[in-house]
């Protein structure tokens, strides 16, 4: 640590290439070089890469690809262990493990590790989640006691997005709440911003009288894509710009198929840069059966946009009912194509909510935000572990 107490070198730990935690990574790591640090991450390369190193990042090109990678693991164990890193910062549920297994030898080491989200198989232990796979002998063993075991072992802190993940950690993992801390994920305002309205004949440009949204994410059971479905089935003049990939890709597009209404949906495939679908439409859906603090959400709130979204974990934290966007029950289509509606044929109440999202990510979700956050945190002294 320097002698203010502020960390020289952080690095940020992914297992994974693609998804929310590894964007929060990368943006974090781009955060803290900007801010002077010594900034690295360890983990497989990924869209996000050239981006942080050209910010002045330091990528270490490290692949564990499961628990069963035993050399990918040791790979990341010695990279961490050479870098010895004043702060280390675990951002997927995998690096979490190997990172607070190795906390102990790495002495003089602050560790951090952020809960995203909860495994499917427990999603409804957080308020508002439902339960989204069949819970199996070994999850609790598993995501509960070791969870647990590995915190108190490691002394490491855990961060939370959402209060409603926090209160999960504290409550069924039964981890200390002195070393459960809520930093809610935080966007670049600069990058994600309003952009004018889209001009007759421009590509994904609205139809007089049309909603267009857009809808990204993983294609998995999880986002509610069955919910997506039958909403846009039950309700006319609505498109849906969807950005994403997933086990449930092709089962969607038999359904669309089924359905008849596949040419109501722009299936675009993953994308590296979100932004550029946001400037498209006139509002986000977000049609999850479980989440946490969804990025998606707070990139669509800050380009000024309205959101429908299910009202499931920190959602309702960030995105108020019929201030910033509209809330609805998870799983509910038919509430869901109301409120599709409700979107499409108001379009003065639109453009008002998506001020008042520019304005709540502003006042409390940029990047800078959780960075001033969790650099506190970085530099502050850890409570006893004994």
């Amino acid at each position: 640590m320097g002698a203010s107490g502020a960390p020289r070198r952080v690095v940020q730990v992914l297992t994974q290439q693609h998804g929310g935690p590894v964007d929060h990574a990368v943006d974090v790591a781009v955060g803290l070089a900007g801010r002077g640090v010594d900034s690295h991450v360890v983990g497989p390369p990924g869209p996000g890469t050239s981006r942080a190193e050209r910010a002045g990042v330091v990528w270490h090109p490290v692949a564990a690809t499961s628990k069963g990678d035993l050399a990918g693991l040791v790979r990341l164990a010695r990279e961490l262990h050479r870098l010895r890193p004043d702060v280390l910062h675990l951002q997927d549920r995998r690096a979490g493990w190997v990172g607070r297994a190795l906390a102990p030898a790495l002495r003089g080491t602050r560790v951090v590790y952020t809960l995203h989200g909860v495994p499917d198989a427990l999603s409804d232990l957080v308020r508002g989640n439902r339960r989204v796979a069949r819970p199996r002998r070994r999850d609790r063993l598993y995501y509960l006691h070791g969870e647990r075991w590995i915190t108190r072992w490691s002394g490491a802190e855990v961060v939370s997005p959402s209060a409603a993940v926090a209160t999960y950690a504290v409550e069924h993992v039964g981890l200390d709440p002195q070393r459960v801390h809520v930093v809610p994920n935080g966007v670049d305002p600069l990058r994600f911003r309003p952009r004018g309205p889209s001009q007759p004949g421009e590509p994904g440009a609205a139809r007089p009288g049309e909603l267009v949204v857009a809808w990204i994410g993983s294609v998995e059971p999880v986002k509610g894509l069955d919910v997506l479905v039958d909403a846009l089935g039950a309700v006319e003049g609505v498109r849906v710009l969807l950005a994403g990939d997933g086990a449930s890709l092709e089962a969607l597009t038999a359904r669309l198929e089924t359905t008849g209404l596949g040419e109501r949906v722009d299936l675009l495939g993953r994308v590296p840069r979100p932004e550029e679908v946001l400037g498209r439409v006139d509002a986000l859906l977000l049609t999850s059966l479980a989440e946490s603090c969804p990025m998606v959400l707070l990139q669509a709130m800050a380009a000024g946009l309205p959101a429908l979204a299910t009202s499931v974990g920190g959602v309702p934290e960030v995105l108020r009912h019929e201030r910033e966007g509209l809330v609805v029950p998870a799983g509910d289509a038919s509430q869901v194509a109301a409120a599709l509606a409700l979107l499409r044929d108001d379009p003065e109440r639109r453009r008002a909510m998506g001020a008042a999202a520019r304005h709540r990510v502003l006042a409390g979700y940029t990047l800078d935000h959780c960075l001033d956050r969790l650099t506190a945190l970085y530099a502050q002294e850890a409570p006893c572990a004994c």
